[in-house]
């Protein structure tokens, strides 16, 4: 598995979706990882429109809802991611250290990584912002792009001890329950 491919994808894909409609394509592990990228993606927006007061109750409450749907789907897609790289990697499933935080949990971290970079880079560009402000984000773009780097250090090293056989994870199901008519109370309730 190619930690710098995933960087890439991530790169690639969030400064085309600025441009045109957001879709994912391919085959394999780098469509699971593109398309939870474009969940964060979708996200990451619906959290903007939720948090504007001007548009009203109804967006707002249908910007809420498009974010549990997005988070579900972001959930189920770190469990696939997982559950690839196990069928990929065969982690030993005792002997060794455990990781608390899995590969896929870091891989989404990573896509978000790469939101905010490019948003914080666009206010660095911003041309009708003070030079305070422009400094203050660029200094936060350093601390962003030092994240990437670090975390991104920590997967490849991870994914090497997990082939070696020197450290294991486990798929971490969610199990969110608010989206679960069986498992949420007041939904159950409603329905």
């Amino acid at each position: 598995m190619d930690v710098t491919a995933i960087l890439e994808l991530h790169s690639e894909l969030t400064e085309c979706w600025h441009v045109s409609e957001p879709t994912t394509s391919g085959d394999g592990f780098l469509n699971i990882v593109s398309r939870n990228h474009l969940e964060n993606f979708s996200l990451w927006h619906e959290e903007d429109i939720a948090r504007c007061d001007h548009l009203g109750d109804e967006r707002i409450r249908l910007a809420k809802r498009a974010i549990d749907a997005h988070n579900q789907r972001r959930n189920d897609l770190i469990e696939e991611m997982d559950r690839r790289i196990v069928l990929m990697l065969k982690p030993p499933e005792s002997g060794c250290p455990f990781n608390s935080e899995t590969p896929g949990m870091m891989i989404d971290r990573l896509s978000i990584l790469a939101l905010k970079r490019y948003h914080m880079q666009e206010e660095v560009d911003r041309s009708d912002a003070t030079d305070v402000h422009r400094e203050k984000c660029g200094t936060r773009l350093d601390v962003i792009c030092r994240q990437i780097t670090d975390l991104s250090t920590a997967l490849t090293d991870l994914l090497s001890e997990i082939q070696d056989g020197k450290r294991s994870f486990r798929v971490y199901f969610q199990f969110k329950m608010y989206n679960d008519t069986e498992l949420n109370p007041e939904l159950r309730r409603a329905g």
